[in-house]
């Protein structure tokens, strides 16, 4: 399952029935679990580790040092890739930085579309979609169930909550609060990302007390502070609007407002 032109160091761990491609390069300090498919003409840097049945296609970058003047050789620097992630031709993924916590780490169950890149010390969760070219500074951090559009950009440090949306060619430098719908910029919101909670279950009632919420965040036009607030308050009728309090006041960069 290893195709005879692929070049191996001979300290990576592979397991037996992992596939590799002609004329890909895994180097020293790559652990690679069961059932993970890499194309051909990829390039693997360590030290990374990558899960079980990930498919990584031909012309990737994955494990490459950070893009960060102020990396050193000699620091500790990993990636940690999970399970069942799709990482499609020509992306990019770096690994992290001592000054930023030494890891970039990617969850599971990601889709991750052509020409990606993922800087240097994103936190990563599970089951986001990359449309092509989205591309993530360093420290970015993404929780669940995001979905980013073709061409986004997201500044360092920013934060992104689950079930949210930006459209194509978003232009992200604040903090994305979970469930919403962002476009533009630089991003603005533009509603609840209605049909992506319909599709992850969310009850009418649930998203009636999201619009609710909304409405007091972006609609009623009060200071931040008090919005959060009156959003205290419905917090104790659904927990689902508590999850969006908690990232507000959590917040280091600032809201989308």
């Amino acid at each position: 399952m290893i195709h005879p032109t692929a070049v191996i160091d001979d300290s990576a761990r592979i397991a037996a029935n992992v596939s590799v491609g002609a004329y890909s390069v895994i180097g020293a300090g790559i652990e690679i679990a069961a059932g993970t498919e890499i194309g051909s003409h990829v390039v693997l840097q360590g030290p990374t580790r990558i899960g079980r049945d990930n498919r990584i296609f031909q012309f990737s970058s994955i494990g490459a040092d950070p893009q960060d003047k102020k990396y050193s050789a000699d620091e500790d620097s990993f990636l940690e890739i999970g399970d069942g992630n799709t990482i499609r031709e020509f992306c990019s993924i770096n690994r992290g930085t001592a000054h930023g916590g030494g890891i970039t780490r990617l969850g599971n169950q990601n889709w991750i579309m052509a020409y990606v890149h993922i800087a240097h010390d994103c936190i990563i969760g599970n089951s986001n979609t990359f449309a092509n070219n989205a591309t993530l500074a360093g420290h970015v951090r993404m929780d669940d169930h995001i979905t980013l559009g073709g061409f986004t950009g997201v500044h360092q440090f920013c934060h992104i909550g689950s079930y949210s949306f930006a459209a194509i060619s978003t232009v992200v430098v604040k903090d994305v609060p979970p469930y919403m719908m962002v476009a533009g910029n630089t991003a603005k919101p533009h509603g609840l990302n209605n049909e992506g909670l319909k599709r992850h279950g969310f009850s009418s009632e649930e998203l009636k007390q999201l619009r609710r919420a909304y409405r007091l965040l972006y609609r009623e036009g009060m200071l931040l502070q008090d919005a959060i607030v009156q959003l205290d308050a419905l917090a104790v009728e659904e927990s689902k609007v508590q999850m969006l309090v908690d990232f507000i006041r959590q917040s280091e960069r600032g809201i989308v407002r």
